[in-house]
């Protein structure tokens, strides 16, 4: 890192792997917007953390409901800085067959997974072509890469990202910008709490490397795309899912 803070937006900083990302990039020198929807606390205890853990940076929890039309703009106004990197890890998934999906279910998660990572890219990429560099990152899932039955929507809109993703690199490589995506397995977090006991323990047999992964496991990936020596990696979805439909 040079003299110049340098900021990172990562939304759904107060879930398990967003906590995880800020972490990391707090540590690589990060100064960091922590976007957060419902989770005010965690969001606020997590700035308290990092601010007495990094006393040079700073680190603001910034709230907006990207579900909405009008989230982006509203996460936007808090900003006043520049942002280098910026972590796409917002999201929510849902269980059901397609023809049960509520139509603003299927409305909700157009908007969270699709629209407003696609406006919010939109509008912070004009300072990252004019700086020559700038790293985005979208934390998808591996059901984005294979699909799952019962979880068609997530699937669709996974996809989606993985596509914008490959698209976008090839836009922004010749102006020094690196997109890739973090197609994560199954991770510890509380995403995976509407299993019960049986079915988790079921779930771990099925994963080649016999458990969950952890939230620092996929925060270590997105420091490393978020870092120098990554600048050549772009337009990949990387998958970390301990050989789990590989």
């Amino acid at each position: 890192m040079n003299a110049e803070k340098k900021w990172a937006l990562i939304t759904g900083a107060s879930g398990g792997i967003g906590r995880a990302i800020a972490a990391a990039l707090a540590a690589d020198g990060y100064s960091l917007y922590l976007h957060y929807h419902k989770n005010k606390t965690a969001a606020e205890a997590l700035r308290t953390t990092l601010t007495a853990r990094h006393p040079g940076q700073t680190f603001h929890a910034v709230p907006a409901d990207l579900s909405r039309s009008d989230g982006v703009d509203r996460l936007l106004s808090h900003l006043d800085h520049a942002v280098y990197a910026l972590v796409h890890n917002s999201g929510t998934s849902h269980i059901g067959l397609v023809q049960d999906v509520p139509r603003a279910t299927v409305q909700e998660f157009l908007q969270l997974h699709l629209a407003s990572p696609f406006l919010l890219t939109q509008r912070l990429l004009p300072e990252m072509i004019r700086r020559r560099s700038g790293k985005i990152i979208f934390i998808t899932s591996i059901w984005g890469v294979t699909g799952a039955a019962t979880e068609a929507l997530y699937s669709m809109v996974k996809g989606g990202q993985n596509g914008f993703v490959k698209a976008l690199a090839k836009e922004v490589a010749p102006s020094g910008i690196a997109v890739n995506a973090v197609a994560p397995g199954a991770i510890d977090t509380p995403m995976l709490s509407d299993l019960d006991g049986e079915s988790l323990e079921i779930l771990k047999q099925e994963i080649p490397a016999g458990r969950l992964g952890r939230p620092e496991e996929v925060a270590a990936l997105v420091r490393f795309l978020a870092s120098p020596e990554s600048d050549y990696i772009n337009g990949q979805i990387i998958s970390i899912n301990g050989a789990w439909h590989c």
